[in-house]
């Protein structure tokens, strides 16, 4: 089929009309959006594994917040970001560009007066002039400015609701621990009302990290923990993309599909934009979806395992040993004497050596309930490797 009009989009986060599942936790990051526009202060911290959908379920609350609960929102990605005073010039910023279509653009054109230039090649980007002097000051009175942008706002929007994700960078900083735990306090203990609601996004690591550098986060931050879906989450994630696009697939290849897909919405859309490109016809079958299956693991490999990892098993016995570890998709840890029984007299004589090599690579840990047993810290690298059985299969 024509690879244009798939209606995946590996790589980017999911778009609002395939959105599958997580009501609980929309509620729940709704009702702290909710309770800000009362001002009442609130900081989530939205964690999960890689590929969970942890920036789709920001994106898509946003959308929900903007459309019906008065308020305006920011979803600013800090990748590479670890100054506490360039992720407050980066998200002032993201939120001017981000409303040049919304009626109070115009609004926040005035808020920030002759500080805003244009900028740009190929189309026009607002950019703030900020020299240190503003820096400094907005690091210390971000909450008086979000309080007096809001009131410029006033006839639009009630509450600001901000989304700070990809925040591997700034987890490491004190400077930006101690200012969450600052602006909550200061809102708190404020006889001014400030409505704001604001959403961390990241791994669980970083949340520890930013407790460990600042201990009162831990009553401060809100953590939604983001589960993997569930096999009718899956399906119906499937049936909806494969319907957009005017495709059919039988319920023993919706199974498949679902199989490998693992709960992990990033593989959903590898797997599902890979069976897309290799299918023969708008009918997909089994054999298209093992087709599928086998395209997309070189992809998964090469674009979302860590590079020492790829690199480490390119090595006819360790892709070999890689297949044989895992039985059951559902079951992300495995025995070294079960996974022995599996191999031939030459790959279980570099079976140690690859377990060495895989554990200090991350790609695997030592499960402390089950004696000789491993498991995967990442339910990605346990999904890939099963992938690649479906590939030798077909070799």
């Amino acid at each position: 089929m024509n690879p244009e009009s798939s209606p995946f989009r590996p790589g980017q986060p999911a778009p609002i009309e395939f959105f599958v599942g997580r009501h609980a936790e929309i509620e729940r990051v709704r009702g702290m959006v909710r309770a800000s526009t009362r001002g009442r202060v609130g900081i989530g911290f939205v964690s999960g594994e890689r590929g969970i959908g942890k920036s789709s379920l920001a994106r898509f609350v946003r959308h929900l917040v903007e459309q019906e609960d008065d308020a305006v929102g920011c979803h600013v990605f800090l990748g590479g970001v670890q100054d506490l005073g360039q992720m407050l010039r980066r998200t002032f910023e993201r939120l001017l560009n981000e409303s040049t279509d919304r009626p109070w653009h115009q609004k926040l054109r005035d808020f920030f007066g002759d500080r805003v230039r244009k900028v740009g090649l190929f189309g026009v980007t607002l950019e703030l002039d900020l020299q240190g002097r503003d820096l400094a000051a907005i690091k210390h009175g971000f909450v008086s400015s979000v309080r007096r942008l809001l009131e410029h706002l006033a006839e639009h929007k009630r509450s600001l609701f901000l989304i700070l994700d990809d925040i591997n960078g700034l987890a490491g900083s004190d400077e930006f621990a101690n200012w969450l735990k600052s602006t909550v306090d200061e809102i708190a203990t404020s006889d001014e009302e400030t409505r704001l609601c604001i959403l961390v996004v990241g791994l669980e690591a970083r949340r520890q990290e930013l407790v460990k550098r600042q201990p009162s986060l831990a009553r401060v931050l809100d953590p939604i923990d983001i589960a993997p879906w569930s096999d009718d989450e899956v399906l119906d994630f499937y049936r909806g993309a494969f319907g957009e696009g005017n495709a059919e697939i039988s319920d023993a290849s919706l199974g498949m599909l679902s199989l490998y897909t693992g709960g992990l919405p990033v593989l959903a859309h590898e797997l599902g934009d890979a069976v897309w490109r290799t299918a023969r016809s708008s009918k997909i079958g089994p054999g298209d979806v093992a087709d599928g299956i086998v395209v997309a693991a070189g992809v998964i490999g090469s674009k979302l395992l860590e590079p020492g990892i790829f690199r480490a098993i390119t090595s006819q016995r360790y892709r070999s040993i890689c297949r044989k570890m895992i039985d059951d998709p559902h079951q992300m840890r495995f025995r070294r004497a079960q996974l022995r029984d599996r191999l031939t007299e030459q790959e279980r004589g570099v079976l140690d050596n690859f377990l060495r090599r895989m554990k200090k690579l991350g790609a695997i840990e030592t499960d402390p309930e089950v004696q000789g047993g491993y498991r995967f810290p990442n339910r990605l690298y346990g999904l890939y490797f099963r992938m690649s059985t479906v590939g030798a299969k077909e070799q």
